[in-house]
Protein backbone atom coordinates (compact mmCIF):
# COMPACT_ATOMS: atom_id res chain seq x y z
CA UNK A 1 0.00 0.00 0.00
CA UNK A 2 1.29 3.19 -0.99
CA UNK A 3 -0.10 6.71 -0.45
CA UNK A 4 0.88 9.59 -3.10
CA UNK A 5 0.23 13.04 -3.87
CA UNK A 6 -2.62 13.39 -6.47
CA UNK A 7 -1.77 14.62 -9.90
CA UNK A 8 -3.85 15.75 -12.84
CA UNK A 9 -3.50 12.68 -14.63
CA UNK A 10 -4.69 10.40 -12.26
CA UNK A 11 -8.48 11.61 -13.11
CA UNK A 12 -9.57 8.39 -15.34
CA UNK A 13 -8.60 5.75 -12.02
CA UNK A 14 -10.13 8.38 -10.16
CA UNK A 15 -13.11 9.22 -12.38
CA UNK A 16 -13.50 5.24 -12.56
CA UNK A 17 -14.17 5.39 -8.39
CA UNK A 18 -16.19 8.13 -8.44
CA UNK A 19 -18.76 7.69 -11.62
CA UNK A 20 -20.64 4.52 -9.45
CA UNK A 21 -20.68 7.16 -6.27
CA UNK A 22 -22.47 9.61 -9.06
CA UNK A 23 -24.48 7.08 -10.93
CA UNK A 24 -25.73 4.82 -7.76
CA UNK A 25 -25.59 6.29 -5.00
CA UNK A 26 -26.84 9.25 -3.09
CA UNK A 27 -23.28 9.59 -1.11
CA UNK A 28 -22.77 12.58 -3.48
CA UNK A 29 -25.77 14.73 -4.65
CA UNK A 30 -24.24 15.20 -8.47
CA UNK A 31 -26.06 13.77 -10.67
CA UNK A 32 -24.35 13.57 -13.74
CA UNK A 33 -20.63 11.86 -13.59
CA UNK A 34 -18.25 15.18 -14.50
CA UNK A 35 -16.20 14.80 -17.86
CA UNK A 36 -12.81 13.18 -17.98
CA UNK A 37 -11.24 17.24 -18.55
CA UNK A 38 -13.34 18.49 -15.95
CA UNK A 39 -12.28 15.79 -13.10
CA UNK A 40 -8.96 16.68 -14.11
CA UNK A 41 -9.33 20.31 -13.57
CA UNK A 42 -11.04 19.51 -10.20
CA UNK A 43 -7.85 17.91 -8.90
CA UNK A 44 -5.33 20.55 -10.47
CA UNK A 45 -8.12 23.11 -8.76
CA UNK A 46 -7.34 21.45 -5.37
CA UNK A 47 -3.71 20.95 -5.86
CA UNK A 48 -3.02 24.76 -6.02
CA UNK A 49 -3.65 25.09 -1.79
CA UNK A 50 -4.67 21.81 -0.77
CA UNK A 51 -3.32 18.26 -0.29
CA UNK A 52 -5.19 15.63 -2.52
CA UNK A 53 -4.05 12.32 -1.94
CA UNK A 54 -4.39 8.70 -3.83
CA UNK A 55 -4.17 5.53 -2.24
CA UNK A 56 -2.03 2.58 -4.69
CA UNK A 57 -1.71 -0.98 -3.52
CA UNK A 58 -0.52 -3.67 -5.86
CA UNK A 59 -0.41 -0.64 -8.65
CA UNK A 60 -3.93 0.08 -8.67
CA UNK A 61 -5.71 3.30 -7.27
CA UNK A 62 -8.15 1.71 -4.86
CA UNK A 63 -8.90 5.18 -2.92
CA UNK A 64 -8.55 9.13 -2.51
CA UNK A 65 -8.63 11.30 -0.12
CA UNK A 66 -8.41 15.30 -0.39
CA UNK A 67 -9.45 19.03 1.54
CA UNK A 68 -10.42 21.90 -0.07
CA UNK A 69 -11.71 25.41 1.31
CA UNK A 70 -14.74 25.34 3.78
CA UNK A 71 -15.72 29.21 3.13
CA UNK A 72 -14.41 31.52 1.07
CA UNK A 73 -13.66 34.26 3.95
CA UNK A 74 -10.17 34.75 5.57
CA UNK A 75 -11.04 33.87 8.90
CA UNK A 76 -11.98 30.56 8.28
CA UNK A 77 -8.48 29.77 6.37
CA UNK A 78 -7.78 27.15 9.36
CA UNK A 79 -10.27 25.16 8.25
CA UNK A 80 -11.18 22.68 5.46
CA UNK A 81 -13.69 19.98 4.35
CA UNK A 82 -12.47 16.30 3.48
CA UNK A 83 -13.63 14.38 1.18
CA UNK A 84 -13.14 10.62 0.80
CA UNK A 85 -13.86 7.91 -1.97
CA UNK A 86 -12.69 3.87 -1.95
CA UNK A 87 -12.84 1.94 -5.53
CA UNK A 88 -16.42 -0.31 -4.66
CA UNK A 89 -15.58 -3.67 -3.60
CA UNK A 90 -12.68 -1.96 -1.65
CA UNK A 91 -13.93 -1.46 1.88
CA UNK A 92 -12.68 -2.89 4.56
CA UNK A 93 -9.32 -3.02 3.84
CA UNK A 94 -8.62 -0.25 5.79
CA UNK A 95 -7.76 2.01 2.71
CA UNK A 96 -10.20 4.69 4.17
CA UNK A 97 -8.45 4.60 7.78
CA UNK A 98 -5.18 5.16 6.49
CA UNK A 99 -6.14 7.58 3.34
CA UNK A 100 -7.69 9.96 6.13
CA UNK A 101 -4.60 9.57 8.24
CA UNK A 102 -2.20 10.53 5.84
CA UNK A 103 -4.51 13.72 4.70
CA UNK A 104 -5.20 14.70 8.60
CA UNK A 105 -1.11 14.37 8.99
CA UNK A 106 -0.56 17.19 5.91
CA UNK A 107 -3.35 19.28 7.18
CA UNK A 108 -1.27 19.76 10.53
CA UNK A 109 2.09 20.19 8.70
CA UNK A 110 0.11 23.03 6.99
CA UNK A 111 -1.40 24.55 10.48
CA UNK A 112 -4.89 23.66 9.87
CA UNK A 113 -6.92 23.57 12.78
CA UNK A 114 -10.58 22.55 12.00
CA UNK A 115 -11.72 19.90 9.71
CA UNK A 116 -15.48 19.58 8.66
CA UNK A 117 -17.13 16.44 6.60
CA UNK A 118 -20.46 17.29 4.83
CA UNK A 119 -22.24 13.65 4.69
CA UNK A 120 -25.29 12.75 2.80
CA UNK A 121 -27.77 11.27 5.82
CA UNK A 122 -30.71 9.59 6.21
CA UNK A 123 -32.19 8.25 9.38
CA UNK A 124 -32.79 4.86 7.32
CA UNK A 125 -30.44 3.20 5.38
CA UNK A 126 -31.30 2.64 1.98
CA UNK A 127 -30.24 0.74 -1.60
CA UNK A 128 -28.94 4.34 -2.21
CA UNK A 129 -27.63 5.47 1.08
CA UNK A 130 -26.04 3.46 4.33
CA UNK A 131 -25.08 4.72 7.22
CA UNK A 132 -21.35 3.61 6.46
CA UNK A 133 -19.33 7.42 5.85
CA UNK A 134 -20.72 8.88 9.65
CA UNK A 135 -19.60 5.61 11.33
CA UNK A 136 -16.51 5.87 9.21
CA UNK A 137 -16.46 9.46 10.33
CA UNK A 138 -17.21 8.50 13.60
CA UNK A 139 -14.13 5.94 14.02
CA UNK A 140 -11.78 8.78 13.10
CA UNK A 141 -12.04 11.04 15.35
CA UNK A 142 -15.07 13.04 14.28
CA UNK A 143 -18.16 14.44 15.89
CA UNK A 144 -21.60 15.34 14.21
CA UNK A 145 -22.06 19.17 14.95
CA UNK A 146 -25.06 19.60 12.02
CA UNK A 147 -27.48 18.85 10.16
CA UNK A 148 -29.78 20.40 7.54
CA UNK A 149 -32.92 18.15 6.64
CA UNK A 150 -34.22 16.94 3.77
CA UNK A 151 -31.91 19.36 1.54
CA UNK A 152 -30.38 17.34 -1.05
CA UNK A 153 -33.03 15.11 -3.69
CA UNK A 154 -31.65 12.42 -5.49
CA UNK A 155 -33.85 8.96 -6.70
CA UNK A 156 -36.71 10.42 -5.79
CA UNK A 157 -36.03 11.13 -2.39
CA UNK A 158 -35.26 13.56 -0.34
CA UNK A 159 -31.88 12.93 1.63
CA UNK A 160 -30.46 14.99 5.05
CA UNK A 161 -26.93 16.01 5.26
CA UNK A 162 -25.11 16.40 8.43
CA UNK A 163 -21.57 17.82 9.18
CA UNK A 164 -18.65 16.58 11.22
CA UNK A 165 -16.03 17.94 12.26
CA UNK A 166 -12.66 17.18 13.53
CA UNK A 167 -9.92 19.61 15.51
CA UNK A 168 -6.84 18.86 14.51
CA UNK A 169 -4.80 20.65 16.67
CA UNK A 170 -4.82 23.78 19.19
CA UNK A 171 -6.49 27.06 18.47
CA UNK A 172 -3.71 29.53 19.45
CA UNK A 173 -5.10 33.34 20.01
CA UNK A 174 -1.96 34.46 17.22
CA UNK A 175 -2.57 31.41 14.68
CA UNK A 176 0.61 30.71 11.73
CA UNK A 177 -0.83 31.43 8.13
CA UNK A 178 -1.48 28.36 6.64
CA UNK A 179 0.59 26.79 4.30
CA UNK A 180 -0.37 25.95 0.42
CA UNK A 181 2.04 23.55 -0.12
Amino acid sequence: MRIRPARPDDAESLLEIYAPYVEKTAITFEYEVPSLRDFSRRIAETLKGFPYLVLEDDGIIQGYAYAGPFKGRAAYDWAVETTIYIRQGSHGKGYGKALYAALEEELKRRRFLNAYACIAYSEREDETLTLDSPRFHERMGYTRCGTFRQCGYKFGRWYDMIWMEKQLGDHPADPQPIQKA
